[in-house]
């Protein structure tokens, strides 16, 4: 979605630079408050569900305020609840991965999605992978496979039993990787050209609806058991809102495009957050790793075209 954007870097401003930052923070703020609310009661389909749907009709309402068109092409109108289903999938692996996994580490395994992007872009649009991907994507690799503690080293569990601990959550981490590259080409190429209000309400609406069926399948809602999951569930809907919707409608103005990549330093804030918030610690080796990753996925980001 909004990560896909795409336009020749330019300078920023100061205010610039810490609207992005200010965007990672509050995202990363998000997935910590999605554990706490986890960890109280609430399950992920709920979780999603309020996020999704809190975040579109606010989106929704700017689009009315700030009189955006909302004239699709026929193309445009048969992808946008595609790529909206997309992000609802996504939505509910990355919260599975987050209630199974340390936050930051969670992230990080889905921030393998600039790889999952460039293999989408290859296989239903024919495009070679830039030079610089290529390069990035071992270099990712070996910073996931740090962070991961893919043999059990710094937990002194071995391969198997690290595995066993890890292994659900990362599965959900790269299911969510792989849709959401699916939809950042999708959104691309058949969709590029939209407002990103429009899309970002397109989206949210569908992403909430996928939730809401699957809250059916279970049951109904599951709901917070103390105050620390009511105050978990509504950070995440008040910092995931937000943060979206200063995505769409702020930094368009600052004129940030092609430096959102700055934003990928999200894994580093989630990492320092859950150690206050949550208690949360990885090893050393493990930091080594997440750094690595973010970095690598930075300068991917931040490189000209």
């Amino acid at each position: 979605m909004s990560r896909a954007m795409t336009s020749r870097p330019r300078a920023l401003s100061g205010a610039a630079f810490a609207t992005l930052l200010l965007i990672a923070l509050m995202m990363g703020a998000n997935h910590v408050a999605a554990r706490l609310a986890f960890n109280n009661g609430v399950d992920v389909a709920t979780a999603v569900a309020f996020r999704s749907i809190t975040t579109a009709l606010v989106v929704s309402g700017l689009l009315l305020l700030q009189g955006v068109s909302l004239r699709l092409t026929r193309r445009q109108q048969g992808f946008l609840p595609l790529i909206g289903l997309l992000i609802g999938v996504q939505s509910l692996c990355l919260y599975s991965a987050v209630a199974r996994l340390p936050v930051a580490l969670a992230l990080l395994a889905f921030n393998s999605y600039p790889l999952w992007a460039a293999l989408w872009d290859r296989l239903l649009y024919q495009r070679k992978p830039e030079p610089a991907v290529v390069l990035a994507m071992p270099v990712i690799l070996v910073g996931l496979a740090m962070a991961l503690d893919v043999f059990g080293a710094a937990s002194g569990l071995g391969t198997a039993g690290q595995w066993g601990q890890i292994g659900g959550g990362v599965a959900f981490a790269l299911a969510a990787a792989a849709t959401f590259g699916l939809a950042m080409i999708l959104t691309q190429h058949e969709a590029g050209a939209l407002d990103g209000r429009l899309r970002t309400a397109s989206t949210m609406s569908m992403a909430g609806l996928v939730a809401l069926a699957t809250v059916s399948l279970q049951g109904g809602f599951h709901f917070p058991v103390a105050a620390p999951g009511w105050w978990g569930l509504a950070a995440l809907t008040f910092l995931y809102g937000t943060a979206f919707t200063i995505m769409f409608t702020v930094l368009p103005k600052l004129g940030v495009a092609g430096n959102s990549a700055i934003m990928n330093v999200e894994p580093v804030f989630a990492l320092a957050l859950a150690w206050l918030i949550l208690g949360q610690s990885i090893a050393s080796m493990q930091v080594a790793g997440a750094l690595l990753v973010v970095a690598t996925v930075i300068v991917l980001g931040l490189r000209r075209r």
